[in-house]
């Protein structure tokens, strides 16, 4: 746990595409990780288009939004989740985030600083794609998570993010977890595949090579649509579903000793 010296584990989840259950994997990990005893802060990074107060069934009376124009501090807006953790909500249908300010990188970077040393997770859900702000806010985090499933566009849009991460961040080191998968044979031959691609194309271009580390597939699972539809968290809801399970051996996974080094 942490101690007044001792700074989060900040976590970056991406993807290349929307649509891969992204959101889904953030907030059910969460729940995860507090299980296993851990302080947990998700915070809303999809500034314009946010979506997790809405999965989690919260109705936030206030957002980063207005943090970040100065309405409120942080610990108006922080709230307590389904599942032991906390949420830090952003705001939906705002255009000014579409562009990344060079004021809203700096109260971003402020807010996390702020934050790391309360908890022993912090984990930003981005949102999809490379944009400034997906990029910059994966720039924050020490380790970057890339959720994918085993269709061939959300294939090629996460080796898209991977090259851009390691081009423009030099990151190393990039988890890799597989939703929707048929089992942990197909996770484990697509990420060898993604690998061997990273390899050929990308590692060409680096000086130091980029190594995928794959924490595990989530498979298929009729619960996981259950559970949207009634906006709760299947690992709460069910935490027996071949998914919920999926999601703790994810947790355990990820919350193995940190190694030394950044991944960058």
């Amino acid at each position: 746990m942490n101690s007044a010296a001792t700074k989060a584990r900040i976590v970056a989840i991406t993807s290349g595409k929307g649509g891969v259950g992204k959101t889904f994997v953030a907030a059910n990990l969460a729940a995860a990780l507090a299980k296993r005893g851990r302080r947990v802060l998700v915070l809303d990074a999809d500034l314009g288009l946010a979506n997790l107060d809405v999965i989690l069934n919260l109705y936030p009376k206030a957002t980063l939004h207005d943090v970040l124009t100065g309405k409120c501090g942080i610990e108006d807006i922080m709230l307590a989740a389904p599942g032991g953790f906390w949420v830090l909500p952003a705001a939906s249908g705002l255009v000014e985030y579409s562009r990344l300010t060079s004021d809203v990188q700096d109260d971003l970077r402020r807010i996390i600083d702020d934050l790391s040393g309360r908890y022993d997770y912090l984990l930003l859900d981005t949102g999809a794609g490379i944009s400034d702000l997906v990029l910059y806010t994966a720039s924050l985090a020490e380790e970057v998570l890339v959720i994918a499933t085993p269709e061939p566009a959300s294939l090629a849009d996460a080796y898209a993010t991977i090259k851009v991460l390691a081009l423009m961040q030099q990151r190393t080191s990039l988890k890799l977890v597989f939703n929707q998968a048929k089992d942990e044979a197909e996770g484990r031959k697509l990420a060898l595949q993604l690998q061997q691609v990273v390899d050929r194309f990308v590692n060409a271009q680096v000086a130091n090579a980029v190594k995928l580390e794959y924490l595990g597939q989530i498979p298929s699972d009729a619960a996981v649509r259950d559970a949207a539809r009634k906006r709760q968290l299947l690992f709460v809801r069910e935490p027996g579903a071949p998914a919920s399970q999926a999601l703790a051996a994810l947790a355990q996974a990820l919350d193995a000793p940190a190694r030394p080094g950044s991944g960058r």
